[in-house]
């Protein structure tokens, strides 16, 4: 019977392995369409705007490309920086459980957007300008999120560390309860009165957990 559940766990452990491995090919192969997809799109907008016969019948079309340039950016830009955080996630899946490797591709997908604006905001004026807005940008949006990215980070600790898992009965914090779910901003525990307490990762870090033992089973005799 034993060796017939280690057969069953490893057919299970290599499905699961096959299926993270396919949803990141997945995910690079999207990556891969949309930067050849943009690559293109831009050199026939640079082709319309330039070269192309509309420029004969409106002759101050080239205004306009700076906006379309833009527009495209900002577009397959959102979709290239999702796309690339969605491959960071399944290569992170292949060790890490969802929440950790979710909470790292959050952390990219915010990474990537700002990293967008200030290269963009770069791009529509000189040099010095774009890195002062993109710096200014990037101070604003620090300012506004930094709790948020605090307590991302202290989540992501706490899944790497792993000083308790789900169904351990903790006392954190001033709660005490068991722990029904880890994520990248809460941990989710119950209290023994049923109420449900959703503790901040960031308050856990550098405070003390205590990890109650479970619970003895005695057997009537």
């Amino acid at each position: 019977m034993l060796l017939l559940n280690n057969f069953i766990l490893s057919i299970l452990d290599d499905k699961l392995v096959s299926r993270l491995g396919a949803g990141f090919k997945r995910a690079v192969l999207k990556l891969i369409f949309l930067v050849v997809a943009y690559v293109l799109s831009a050199a026939f907008i640079k082709y319309l705007f330039t070269e192309s016969v509309i420029v004969q019948y409106f002759a101050n079309i080239f205004e306009y490309k700076i906006y379309v340039d833009v527009l495209l950016a900002l577009g397959f830009g959102y979709l290239i920086v999702h796309a690339f955080s969605d491959a960071i996630y399944w290569a992170m899946r292949l060790k890490y459980e969802h929440p950790t490797a979710a909470a790292i591709r959050s952390i990219f997908r915010i990474v990537g957007v700002g990293a967008m604006v200030a290269v963009i905001a770069g791009s529509l004026s000189s040099p010095t300008a774009g890195v002062a807005l993109g710096g200014f940008i990037g101070m604003v949006v620090g300012f506004a999120s930094q709790k948020v990215l605090g307590q991302v980070m202290a989540g992501i600790l706490l899944l790497i560390a792993r000083p308790f898992k789900i169904g351990d009965k903790i006392e954190a914090a001033g709660v005490i309860g068991v722990v029904e779910d880890v994520t990248s901003l809460f941990v989710v525990v119950r209290q023994d009165d049923g109420k449900v307490a959703l503790i901040p990762c960031n308050s856990l870090i550098g405070s003390k957990i205590i990890k109650h033992p479970p619970p003895v089973e005695t057997t009537a005799t």
